[in-house]
Parts: structure tokens; sequence; C-alpha cells
């Protein structure tokens, strides 16, 4: 059942507005970690999109990659720039409008830049944030990159 209060509602107002016929799903029991999501789900950890937000070059960036990998910071400062720090809980709402662990990879507060790690493409569905950290949606990983207007690169390990 959707949630609409607090700030996975403005995410779903948004959702809403673009007309992108997607549905967010609420999970009391938690989807804050990708194996907590996937847990909530019933997906496997790597279906799971961690929204990653870091400082790059002096830019938010929110990277996206599969919950069975890890962010390879050396990589992401190759594609954005470094230097590249990650960011803090205030860094990350501030850049996105969103807290740690409910980051949605699109519908930002403030328009920002968005790196997709190749291996989500391997999946034919993914699950992502909507705005809390128990609230998530299904997406196809080559409309997730549509939608959120993201680059493709290698930044996972």
């Amino acid at each position: 059942m959707p949630v609409c209060f607090g700030p996975v509602g403005r995410f779903e107002a948004w959702l809403a507005d673009s007309g992108l016929g997607i549905t967010v799903k609420q999970f009391p029991q938690g989807t804050r970690t990708a194996p907590d999501a996937a847990r909530a789900v019933g997906c496997d950890v790597g279906q799971i999109v961690k929204s990653l937000v870091f400082m790059a070059a002096g830019a938010p960036v929110v990277a996206l990659v599969s919950g069975s990998n890890r962010l390879d910071e050396s990589k992401l400062g190759s594609v954005a720039g470094l230097p590249v720090t990650k960011a803090d809980a205030e860094v990350a709402r501030s850049a996105t409008g969103y807290a740690i662990g409910g980051v949605p990879p699109f519908g930002h507060e403030r328009p920002c830049r968005v790196i997709a790690d190749e291996g989500l493409l391997a999946f034919d569905e993914v699950w992502a944030a909507a705005g809390l950290p128990d609230a998530v949606f299904p997406i196809a990983p080559k409309e997730l990159v549509r939608i959120a207007d993201a680059e493709v690169a290698r930044v996972a390990s």
C-alpha cells in the first residue's frame, strides 16, 4: 500500500506529476539496507539499487549501484572528477531532499548528476528507494537510467 505522508508523499507526488505509472510499495519491516530491502521484497540483493550520495569535484553525485556490489570511489572519481568524498547525512539531504537510506534515484529536490553502474543492466527488474527507509518501487534498469538521465559507467567493484 502506498505511503502518502512526509518525503515519500513528496516523491509519490513527483511520480504522479510525471505520469510514469510507477507504484511505490511500503514494507513496515524496513528497506534501509540492501539486504533488508531484498528480504522485504523477496528478491536477490543484487536487484536492490543503492542510491549513494557523494561529492565529486565539489558537486553532488548520486551513484546507483547494485546491492550486491560496492562502489569504487576511484572509479567514480575517474568518471565524475576528483576529489571524491562520501556525503554526510546533511549534505545528502541538502542535495537530494531525502535522508540516507531513502534516497530515490530520480525526483531529487535539486538537479544533480546521476551515474548508474553498468552492473545494474544485468537485471530485468530492480527495486529502488522511494523517499523513506521502508518504501521502494520496481523498475526495469534501462527505464531507471532513462528517467534518471543517468550516465552509465563501471563505478562498482
